[in-house]
């Protein structure tokens, strides 16, 4: 009978890891594509390709062949994991808001409010202007009203242009107020917003 008393084994099922390329972005943040998920890294590697090993419950961030970041793994769409020691003065703002919390708080007022904070979230590669702008497209919901900020997000996804000012010159004109038919005339008149035709 063979003796198997000295062989050893794993303690830990074995998991894959798959891996991804990304350059971190301006704000410190490295996405991983296949959640849409951000993860911070060290500040000092802003603009610098690394590479994301990843299993079922961990992320891992590599800066030529250095590991740099280690998270578990999240799996909450268009959240971010941070580390307080990654902070750069300069990026204090980001790590109070997130875009989970942007989506959540457009949500709260209508789907299309929500809708339109959720494609500049996606259409921008600067969080901090991403979240500023969305901050202060939500802050109108107090400037103007709820119902008139509700209106604008609608014109404004069907122009498909995702940004604040558009948002501002649409209840400045009163282009929110305008009925559907009659839009592309009255947008024609305003230089500034070039229409979905311009898009197709």
């Amino acid at each position: 009978m063979k003796d198997t008393s000295c062989v050893l084994y794993p303690t830990e099922h074995f998991e894959i890891k798959y891996q991804s390329f990304a350059t971190v972005m301006q704000n410190g943040h490295v996405q991983l594509s296949q959640d849409k998920i951000y993860y911070r890294v060290p500040y000092q590697y802003i603009r610098k390709k690394v590479k994301l090993l990843y299993t079922s419950g961990a992320v891992e961030i590599y800066y030529k062949y250095n590991r740099i970041a280690t998270y578990q793994r999240s799996h909450k769409p268009y959240a971010y994991t941070t580390s307080s020691e990654h902070l750069a003065s300069t990026h204090r703002f980001v790590s109070q808001w997130s875009a989970e919390r942007l989506i959540e708080w457009a949500g709260n007022i209508d789907p299309s409010v929500q809708g339109y904070i959720l494609q500049i979230i996606e259409s921008r590669n600067h969080l901090e202007h991403a979240y500023k702008s969305c901050m202060r497209i939500l802050g109108f919901e107090k400037k103007v009203d709820t119902e008139r900020l509700i209106g604008a997000c609608k014109r404004a996804l069907d122009f498909k242009i995702y940004n604040f000012k558009t948002i501002q010159e649409i209840l400045e004109n009163n282009l929110d107020t305008v009925a559907p038919e009659n839009q592309e005339q009255q947008l024609s008149q305003h230089h500034n917003i070039r229409g979905k035709q311009y898009y197709n």
